[in-house]
C-alpha cells in the first residue's frame, strides 16, 4: 500500500466529473488500498478518487466513533454512488484534504438512502444519517468535480478566496 499525493484546490482537475467503475479487479483493490492509507495519513474521514488523480466514482468512508478513534472494520468503501431517497437538513462545518486549513459550515440533508457497489462489484443499500450522510454527500461532490466551498454564498466564497490565497503565501 502506499499514500498517495492528495491534489489540493486550485488544480483543474478537482472540476473534472468522474467515469463509472466498470471493472472491480486489482488495479481497483489496490487503488481503494491506496486511498485508504492516504486518508488515515493526513487524519481524513473521507476521500474520493479524484482527490488523489483517479476519475473513478470511488470514494470511502470512516467516521470516528464516539471515542473519536478510526476503526476499519467501520470503513465505507463506496463505488458507483446513487443517493435515491434524500430528506431533511443539516448544517455541518466541513473540511476537505484537498481544501487544508479551511472550515466553512455546509447545507446537506440528513437523512439519505444510498446504493452503490462494493469493492466486489456487489449492489449495496444503506440508509444514512448526520455525519455519516454528510461526508457522503461531500465525497460524492467531487466525483462531480464540486467542492464543499462552491456551495458557499457570494460574500462567504470571496471571503475563502481571499483567505485561502493569503495561507497558500504563508507556506
Amino acid at each position: 500500500m502506499a499514500v498517495l499525493e492528495i491534489i489540493s484546490y486550485p488544480n483543474a482537475l478537482l472540476k473534472q466529473k468522474s467515469l463509472a467503475v466498470e471493472s472491480f479487479d486489482s488495479t481497483l483493490h489496490q487503488l481503494l488500498d491506496d486511498m485508504f492509507e492516504t486518508m488515515l495519513s493526513r487524519n481524513g474521514v473521507g476521500l474520493a478518487a479524484v482527490q488523489v488523480g483517479v476519475h473513478k466514482r470511488a470514494l470511502l468512508i470512516l467516521i470516528p466513533r464516539e471515542d473519536e478513534k478510526q476503526y476499519n472494520e467501520d470503513l465505507l468503501e463506496v463505488i458507483n454512488p446513487v443517493i435515491t431517497h434524500k430528506e431533511g437538513k443539516i448544517y455541518w462545518n466541513e473540511g476537505c484534504l484537498s481544501v487544508p486549513g479551511f472550515y466553512e459550515e455546509v447545507c446537506r440533508y440528513e437523512y439519505i438512502t444510498l446504493e452503490y457497489q462494493d469493492r466486489f462489484g456487489s449492489h449495496k443499500k444503506l440508509e444514512l444519517k448526520g455525519f455519516k450522510a454528510v461526508a457522503i454527500q461531500h465525497e460524492m461532490d467531487h466525483l462531480d468535480g464540486i467542492l464543499f466551498v462552491d456551495h458557499l454564498s457570494l460574500a462567504k466564497r470571496k471571503k475563502f478566496e481571499k483567505e485561502y490565497k493569503r495561507l497558500r503565501k504563508e507556506r
